[in-house]
């Protein structure tokens, strides 16, 4: 489980550095300023659960089963809320209406509050050593 959990949180990273350089470079001229910043937050939000993936993937603590629905989570979470902030932030490139679809943007949100929320109650129910 912790290699497909390293490898997706490596293909995130990926991503999100392409898109990233993708959006400074390529689209700067077609996009506002306030779609650019929009468009990076997605990127921040994308690059910051990679790392969390990581983090994941490291913890030897935690059971298969949970590392597996919190990588899962945090996939779906990525793709809904990044995804759909990109769509939303070049919406005015492209023929089809991201913004019928905005909904997701917040609901992936919630599903990536879950994934953390899912690590805390693990930690939580975790004994720990107390010397």
């Amino acid at each position: 489980m912790n290699k497909i959990i390293f490898i997706a949180g490596t293909l995130l990273g990926v991503l999100a550095i392409i898109l990233g350089a993708f959006a400074t470079h390529g689209l700067k001229p077609q996009l506002s300023f306030d779609m650019q910043q929009t468009f990076e937050t997605g990127v921040k939000y994308q690059m910051y659960h990679a790392f969390f993936l990581f983090f994941l993937g490291s913890l030897k603590m935690l059971s298969n089963k949970s590392k597996r629905i919190i990588c899962y989570l945090v996939l779906i979470g990525v793709l809904f809320f990044s995804g759909s902030i990109y769509g939303l932030a070049t919406n005015a490139l492209t023929n089809f209406d991201f913004k019928s679809i905005g909904f997701i943007t917040p609901i992936g949100g919630l599903i990536l509050i879950i994934a953390w929320l899912l690590l805390l109650i693990n930690f939580l129910k975790m004994k720990f050593d107390k010397s």
